[in-house]
């Protein structure tokens, strides 16, 4: 019998452990000499769409799929340049340009995002800082062994908290929810999410958290909250067009990935 774990129940929880894959991001991407380690995943496009036409991104990379061009761009801040690319929506996709920007050279990632709120109460626009996920996704159990929750490693919480709060920055701990279906986030599965203490709903957290472990690199997310799914009917509360929040969580986000990068 192979080191494998198996199960009857479902394929998904058959986790295997070998470090080895048929295809290794470092095996065909070459390390990326202008790769700054301090990355930032940024799921605002029209954040990246703004910068680029300032001219404050400098492509240094490109990865490519059958949707066409990601690129990596350079981004230069006060304090320390990191790299800055989008990755796609879902779990399966985030997580592998996360793979491919760890083969480049990043050795500390901060994504940041937007999250449908779970409780009426949290504002849209709050922020939100992750401190474990449930992986009701299916990325995640190909790089960690199955269970309920992933947490986010607490260094970076607290790294993340000690930037917001030396910028006065309001924010909230929050248990959040990954799930790959947000056209079956049912009433009954929210309300048993509430129950186990989500606050949130997002679809890459748990996956990416995964990833992060697995890889041996540091990881932590920013979100910001976002349209509500706590009652019977959809809120959608204007989140998408809360440009200054999206704007200001993408220059916290590079400000938590470059400070005390020498400690890492």
């Amino acid at each position: 019998m192979s080191s494998m774990t198996f199960s009857l129940t479902a394929p998904i929880l058959e986790y295997d452990p070998s470090p080895d894959a048929i295809i290794q991001p470092e095996n065909i991407i070459p390390r990326c000499a202008e790769m700054p380690e301090a990355c930032v995943l940024c799921f605002f496009h029209d954040v990246i769409a703004h910068l680029l036409q300032e001219g404050l991104l400098q492509e240094i990379a490109c990865m490519h799929s059958e949707m066409g061009r990601h690129p990596i761009y350079r981004f230069s801040t006060p304090t320390g340049d990191v790299a800055l690319a989008h990755p796609g929506i879902g779990a399966p996709f985030a997580a592998g340009l996360m793979e491919e920007v760890i083969a480049l050279g990043a050795r500390r990632i901060i994504a940041c995002g937007s999250a449908g709120v779970l409780e009426s109460t949290i504002d849209v626009g709050t922020v939100l800082v992750p401190t474990a996920a449930v992986r009701d996704e299916g990325t995640s159990y190909h790089y960690l062994p199955p269970s309920r929750e992933v947490a986010v490693a607490p260094d970076m919480v607290e790294r993340i908290v000690r930037v917001l709060s030396e910028q006065q920055i309001a924010y909230r701990l929050v248990k959040s929810w990954t799930t790959d279906a947000f056209y079956r986030e049912t009433p009954a599965r929210v309300a048993r999410r509430r129950e186990e203490g989500c606050a949130c709903v997002e679809m890459e957290t748990a996956a990416l958290c995964a990833v992060a472990q697995f890889r041996g690199v540091q990881f932590g997310q920013l979100l910001y909250g976002g349209d509500d799914v706590s009652g019977v009917d959809w809120d959608h509360r204007g989140w998408t067009g809360r440009w200054n929040v999206r704007e200001q969580l993408t220059f916290f986000a590079a400000e938590i990935a470059v400070a005390d990068l020498t400690d890492f």
